[in-house]
């Protein structure tokens, strides 16, 4: 069976977050697909297979399922446009655990129709204790601590803050929640080149999850753009998420969903023989 390794949020080879996909021919064990992708040993792995004229999609980090992955599903559409079991221009819905998932191909982008993951008051987690996990020199009463239903939300007053940031991953793992989100509005001053387009930045940390840093997370940026699309006053956002390789994650909030495209490119392909 192939499998492929694919950049997503990214058009350029070695950037954006790389995700495993595999295209199953019948349904698989959920042991063997988390065997498969804790070989993988990427942030996610995608398996997608086609059972009653319905697709499947499930996510495996190197450790666990996850309900929803951004980067890998679109990786996934982008390896059946490629291998020609989906047409330019066409849409595809995939049953999931977050539910349908609807994702079409636009040109050389794919969109992503996915539940907007709304953040709300902080709960069951001490802003303290983020604040020392995240390293930020900040009173608590400098920023402001949100929550969706999988992460911390963490928002500061400059994006430096953001792109300097060196947390305690082992303290990050430690609070009971999927991850943390840190993020600002973009500093058009401090942005350089391209990143100048930005509305936001952010960072995405999921020790929990097996995933120190993921480097571009689609599912973060469906709690990031309906609270920056409130702040903001627009609902056509663009993201930059701060990793080491970067991305770009453009952003639409229609109601209670968030469409997110971008690019990728498939920089591996090879057989799995166990």
């Amino acid at each position: 069976m192939k499998f492929w390794q694919v950049d997503a949020f990214t058009a350029t080879p070695f950037a954006g977050n790389p995700a495993a996909v595999c295209i199953l021919d019948v349904p698989a064990s959920e042991d063997w697909m988390q065997n498969v992708a804790m070989e993988m040993n990427l942030a996610e792995t995608a398996f997608a297979v086609q059972e009653d004229e319905k697709w499947h999609i499930r996510w495996f980090t190197p450790n666990t399922e996850v309900d929803l992955c951004g980067h890998a599903t679109l990786a996934t559409v982008h390896v059946l446009k490629q291998t020609g079991k989906l047409e330019d221009g066409a849409s595809i819905t995939f049953q999931s655990r977050s539910g349908p998932l609807v994702c079409s191909t636009v040109g050389d982008r794919i969109e992503l129709n996915f539940p907007a993951t709304r953040p709300g008051p902080l709960d069951a987690v001490e802003p303290a204790d983020v604040l020392s996990a995240l390293k930020l020199n900040l009173q608590t009463e400098q920023v402001q601590f949100l929550q969706s239903c999988f992460d911390v939300l963490v928002v500061v007053t400059e994006s430096e803050l953001v792109r300097s940031a060196s947390p305690d991953i082992s303290a990050v793992a430690a609070l009971p929640v999927r991850g943390v989100i840190l993020t600002a509005k973009n500093d058009k001053n401090l942005a350089q080149d391209e990143q100048a387009s930005a509305d936001f930045v952010s960072r995405f940390f999921a020790p929990a999850c097996d995933v120190p840093e993921d480097p571009v997370t689609g599912s973060a940026h469906c709690c990031l753009a309906p609270y920056w699309a409130e702040q903001l006053g627009k609902n056509d956002l663009v993201g930059y998420q701060a990793s080491r390789r970067g991305g770009f994650v453009s952003c639409r909030v229609e109601g209670d969903r968030v469409i997110l495209s971008g690019n990728a490119v498939t920089v591996a392909a090879g057989e799995l023989l166990a």
